[in-house]
């Protein structure tokens, strides 16, 4: 069923509402989520950033609790590493009262390239991460036209 090239019409419609852009400019200065190393590179500034009930999916398609996701991110900052990437397309939408959406496509190293999903909370204590979520873009060859 979606294994055809996308047309401009099945696209959604990836439009931040005016009444949002601030809070859109504040998230994007949060992603991509753990690679941002001005926002903290250690266990306490990640569980910091993350709500209690946190989970992830991979671009693998596997769920990742927050234990894990925190050890993995322990161990990957426990060494110099480098961290390329580029983020564009990021789109905001209110999902509730101070809980968002943001969605934006991600290419690291200038060759994987995913689209992201995290949903923030806004706390007292600041933004929370409550869910995240990378998929791989599967790049299809565009068929040749008759």
């Amino acid at each position: 069923m979606y294994h055809h090239a996308m047309r401009s019409d099945e696209e959604p419609d990836l439009t931040t509402p005016p009444r949002l852009m601030s809070v859109l400019h504040e998230l994007i200065d949060r992603e991509p989520i753990f690679h941002r190393p001005e926002l903290g590179t250690t266990r306490a500034d990640f569980e910091r950033m993350t709500r209690e009930d946190f989970w992830e999916t991979g671009a693998s398609g596997r769920r990742y609790s927050r234990a894990f996701v925190l050890d993995v991110l322990e161990r990957r900052f426990s060494r110099p590493h480098e961290d390329r990437w580029e983020a564009s397309d990021f789109c905001c939408r209110e999902l509730a009262t101070d809980l968002y959406l943001l969605t934006y496509t991600l290419v690291q190293d200038s060759i994987r390239k995913t689209r992201r999903a995290t949903i923030w909370q806004r706390t007292a204590a600041g933004w929370k991460i409550v869910y995240h979520q990378g998929t791989t873009v599967e790049e299809r060859p565009q068929p040749l036209s008759p």
